[in-house]
């Protein structure tokens, strides 16, 4: 991650889209217990620990992110809680056993069919895997939708990610998209912190900063047609 990138996203309160609802949602799915062992798999700088620990409040968290400064942060915002460990680390390579593996916007880096793999090991007995992955929510996407998400391989519908999520081994017990308030709640910080680092950018800051800028207007107008797709998977 360049110093650039850090810059624009140190101490935001998300790294992508989000809400606490999400986390509800998948907990209320799988009936999880109040005392759930979890991992947060990339997980930025914690924005989604504090809502997995309200919906098991005597369980614990095992936190994991590749970059060490959003480790920093997320202890930071957690305190001294006993139920949270993190620690910079492969979320590849996962030690558990976990009763929920909640993964937002961050297993598209390993792929689903390669990451569900990977953590298999890692699920206890009727564990749950939940992740969000980009999506197309339309058979006729336009080449705007599909261009926003860059050169991302296999990029598909929910039954493309159900394939991959069945290749792997798993079935898919719900999904539900990403609402507009779980975008608002990451686009919004965001654009207040490009406008107020813009005024004083270097050329290699400015590049950074233009991107986000241009993720944040082309997505007004793909909303309908793209977005993330939150999945609970379990090992079939």
């Amino acid at each position: 991650m360049s110093n650039a990138f850090y810059t624009l996203y140190q101490n935001l309160d998300r790294e992508g889209p989000g809400e606490a609802g999400d986390v509800v949602w998948v907990a209320e799915t799988v009936g999880l217990a109040k005392d759930a062992r979890m991992c947060d798999a990339g997980c930025g700088s914690g924005a989604d620990v504090p809502a997995l620990l309200s919906v098991a409040p005597h369980g614990r968290i095992t936190a994991v992110d590749s970059h060490k400064p959003f480790i920093d942060e997320l202890l930071v915002r957690v305190g001294t809680d006993p139920r949270v460990t993190a620690y910079k680390g492969n979320m590849a390579k996962l030690k558990g056993p976990f009763d929920l593996i909640w993964s937002a916007g961050a297993l598209y880096f390993l792929g689903v069919r390669k990451g569900l793999k990977a953590w298999r090991p890692a699920l206890a007995k009727g564990g749950v895997v939940a992740f969000s992955e980009p999506c197309l929510f339309t058979d006729t996407p336009s080449d705007s939708a599909r261009a926003f998400w860059g050169d991302l391989p296999e990029l598909g519908g929910a039954d493309s990610i159900a394939d991959r999520v069945a290749s792997a081994g798993y079935e898919t017990l719900a999904t539900r998209r990403l609402s507009d308030a779980a975008w608002r709640a990451y686009f919004g910080p965001l654009q207040a912190r490009i406008d107020a680092l813009r005024p004083d950018a270097d050329d290699e800051l400015r590049a950074v900063l233009d991107a986000a800028q241009d993720e944040i207007d082309r997505y007004a107008s793909v909303k309908d047609e793209t977005g993330y797709l939150l999945s609970v998977v379990r090992p079939a």
